[in-house]
C-alpha cells in the first residue's frame, strides 16, 4: 500500500514494497530511479554538467523508483515535470509526498488519482506533456524529488533505527554501477558537434491509461521545514542527447561506406553510344 503526505502533518503509504540489499547513504536518504516499464528496465544515468540524464523512448509507461537506504522513515516529495504527482499543483518541497517505511523500495507508476488508482506516467511529445497540457511546459523533462526525516525519531530517546535486512539470496540486482559511470563520464567528455535540436526538449510526461494503484492516508510529521536531501533527473529522447553530447554518437558502418571488397564479379560496362 502507498501512502502519501496530503498536508504537513497527514501521509500516503505505498503498497507492494519490497526489500532487498542497501547500499550504505551516498548523496542521501533515498535513492531514485527510472524504470522503463515497457521492456528496457532501469534505465542508465549518465552525468554529464552537473546533471544525471535517462533517455527515455517515445510511447513507453515508466515508472519513478524510490528506495529509502536508511532504518527510519522518510517523506519523499515527488515533482514529474515541475508538478506534485499527488496534487497535480506546481511542486514545492512543503507539498504532499509518500512515506516510504525503513529500508522500503517502491516504484510510483503514474500521477495519483485517488487512493486506488494512478493514471500512468508515459514519456510523450513536449507538447502532450501533462505540465504542457496544463500550462505549465517550462520545467518539462526532469524528475525530482525532496526528502524529509522523521520528527518522532529525534524525539524519543529510545528510539533506535530498524537495522538493515539481509541481503535477500536471489533475484536483486546489483548496485554496484562503477564501471559504467566511468563509461558514462568518459562519453560525456567526448567533444561533440552542437546542433539546434541539441536546445530543444523533445519528452515529456504523459497523462496515460489509468491502472490500480492503492494508497492511504498516514501521520507525518516532518522534522525540518527544509528537505534532507533534494535530487533531479532530467530525461529526454536519446537523439537529443546524443545531439547534446550526453551520449556517445556511434559511427557504424553502412551502405554509404566506400569498401574495398564489396563483393561480385566484373561486370560488363555500358554500352557505348554511337
Amino acid at each position: 500500500m502507498y501512502r502519501f503526505c496530503a498536508s504537513l502533518l497527514s501521509v500516503l503509504a505505498l503498497s507492494g514494497f519490497s526489500y532487498g540489499p542497501v547500499p550504505p547513504p551516498a548523496d542521501g536518504p533515498v535513492a531514485v530511479s527510472i524504470i522503463d516499464r515497457d521492456g528496457e528496465g532501469d534505465l542508465d544515468q549518465y552525468p554529464h554538467r552537473g546533471q544525471r540524464w535517462v533517455a527515455g523512448s517515445p510511447g513507453h509507461r515508466y515508472s519513478v523508483q524510490l528506495r529509502n537506504r536508511t532504518g527510519e522513515r522518510v517523506l519523499v516529495v515527488l515533482s514529474v515535470d515541475g508538478v506534485n504527482a499527488i496534487s497535480g499543483q506546481t511542486a514545492s518541497p512543503d507539498q504532499s509526498g509518500y512515506v516510504l517505511e525503513p529500508w522500503q523500495s517502491s516504484e510510483i507508476t503514474g500521477w495519483r488519482k485517488s487512493n486506488a488508482e494512478v493514471a500512468q506516467f508515459v514519456f510523450t511529445d513536449h507538447g502532450d506533456s501533462y505540465a504542457s497540457r496544463t500550462g505549465r511546459p517550462a520545467n518539462v523533462g526532469v524528475v525530482g524529488i525532496a526528502v524529509f526525516e522523521e520528527a518522532r525519531a529525534r524525539v524519543y530517546d529510545d528510539y533506535r533505527p530498524m537495522p538493515a535486512p539481509r541481503p535477500m539470496p536471489r533475484g536483486m540486482a546489483s548496485e554496484a554501477r562503477a564501471d559504467k559511470a566511468a563509461a558514462a563520464e568518459a562519453s560525456a567528455a567526448m567533444p561533440s558537434a552542437r546542433s539546434p535540436s541539441a536546445n530543444r526538449q523533445q519528452l515529456g510526461t504523459g497523462h496515460g491509461a489509468r491502472e490500480w494503484s492503492q494508497s492511504s492516508l498516514t501521520h507525518f510529521e516532518r522534522a525540518s521545514r527544509t528537505p534532507v536531501q533534494v535530487s533531479q533527473i532530467r530525461y529526454d529522447a536519446r537523439s537529443r542527447l546524443v545531439a547534446m553530447g550526453v551520449l556517445p554518437r556511434y559511427r557504424g558502418g553502412n551502405a554509404a561506406t566506400p569498401q574495398a571488397f564489396p563483393g561480385g564479379f566484373v561486370p560488363d560496362p555500358p554500352a557505348r553510344g554511337r
